[in-house]
């Protein structure tokens, strides 16, 4: 017997597994404007309170699904939501965790600086 997880990439099953949780496909529709998959990010922390992580860490932006609108009341306006990829997995301002990839808030990515040429 083999393990299906040897022949599947973990990005298809992490998708497959999204897409049935949420019982739709994930947009690969990049908006214009949206960081571009593969942008290395520092997930940060929010100043007026004590998460949502627990560490600032970096991270890649994912493209499992292109960013979407946040429809949170609390987001703010063209705010938008980001697979980010982690470097090394890990836990919520809850303590929930490890997580090795989430969908982030806009307003906690920060960018890397371009390596200069």
């Amino acid at each position: 017997m083999t393990d299906s997880s040897d022949s599947v990439p973990a990005d298809v099953e992490d998708r497959q597994a999204i897409e049935h949780l949420l019982d739709r496909p994930l947009n690969q529709t990049w908006p214009a404007g949206a960081l571009a998959p593969g942008t290395r990010v520092t997930v940060v922390r929010d100043p007026g309170w004590d998460g949502p992580w627990q560490v600032e860490f970096p991270g890649t932006i994912d493209a499992m699904g292109s960013p979407v609108p946040n429809e949170h009341a609390q987001a703010l306006s063209g705010e938008l939501l980001y697979w980010v990829t982690f470097d090394a997995p890990q836990y919520d301002s809850s303590g929930d965790g490890p997580y090795r990839k989430a969908q982030v808030w806009g307003r906690y990515l920060r960018t890397e600086p371009e390596p200069a040429v």
